[in-house]
């Protein structure tokens, strides 16, 4: 048995999961983005009350970038205070168990390529769509860190730069998923901004505002598609986070990189796309999967 933790900026999600990736059990709790008094209390409760003796170690998957080896994270994505912050240390301590940590964009790769839609592929990138754009990049079978362990980080990728001020419009949020859905309940006066389902219901009933807001996101992912197919070439893109369960994500995009395409005839680029086969769930699979191939070098647990 292995207690997964993925932390995401919306919620922490934990799971029991045996060592072929069956979910026993699974939760879920709000993360906190106020400190890191108050995120390791939300951390530390979401893992005691799935904690118990038969626990053989902890798998993680967190934004940031992320030093595999030591366990220390940089940046922090969502979460800045998390900068050089040691967690593989810290839960190693407190829980004394093996711990392993890693990118959640990475994390959604190594999900897909051990059992969903990236079995048996060689080079291919994941896109996240979350509170920002999580990337993982696999060239030649493997995760690729970068020396600076900044690869697939998609949501410091700048759409556009003010030339007077040098301001810069970034990929993270423009392919939010959450400033998508937000600015869709905002206009049909939703009560809870945050609510997914509700914005999605406008979305495929054809509502004209919703769709022009949902337009727009979906050609931001497109154009950083075509973008990528450029820079790596990979045989596949796969898009991954909770909105990916809608059928309507990824056909949309689909079709926004047509209609680039029809616009600028100079792209010699086809990129093939697909839904991840985890979704939301995708970063607990891929959590695990890292800690398992990692013990497997050693021949630990």
């Amino acid at each position: 048995m292995y207690l997964v933790v993925d932390i995401g900026g919306t919620l922490v999600k934990t799971a029991l999961m045996d060592r072929g990736g069956k979910i026993i059990k699974k939760d879920s709790r709000p993360s906190s983005k106020e400190n890191i008094e108050a995120f390791d209390k939300v951390l530390f409760a979401s893992i005691d009350d799935m904690y118990s003796e038969d626990v053989r170690g902890i798998a993680v998957s967190t934004p940031g970038a992320v030093d595999t080896d030591t366990g220390v994270i940089y940046n922090g994505g969502s979460f800045p205070f998390q900068h050089r912050v040691n967690m593989k240390a810290k839960l190693k301590e407190r829980y004394d168990v093996a711990v392993e940590i890693e990118n959640d964009g990475r994390c959604a790769a190594l999900a897909e390529l051990w059992l969903g839609s990236l079995k048996d592929k060689r080079d291919a990138i994941v896109l996240v769509l979350g509170s920002g754009v999580g990337g993982g990049i696999l060239i030649d079978g493997k995760v690729h860190h970068g020396r600076n362990l900044l690869a697939g980080e998609l949501s410091y990728v700048m759409d556009a730069v003010d030339p007077e001020s040098k301001k810069a419009t970034f990929f993270g949020s423009t392919g939010s998923a959450v400033n998508m859905i937000k600015r869709i309940n905002k206009e049909k006066e939703v009560a809870d901004v945050t609510d997914g389902r509700k914005a999605f219901k406008f979305i495929n009933a054809g509502d004209t505002v919703a769709n022009q807001i949902f337009d727009e996101f979906c050609l931001s992912i497109a154009v950083q598609i075509l973008n990528l197919q450029y820079i790596f070439d990979p045989e596949v893109f796969a898009i991954g986070g909770g909105i990916s369960a809608q059928p309507i994500v990824t056909e949309r995009i689909q079709q926004s990189v047509k209609e680039l395409k029809q616009a600028n005839p100079f792209h010699a680029a086809d990129p093939t796309i697909v839904s991840c086969h985890y979704q939301s769930d995708a970063n607990l699979y891929g959590a695990l999967y890292h800690y398992l191939t990692e013990h497997e070098k050693t021949g630990r647990n």
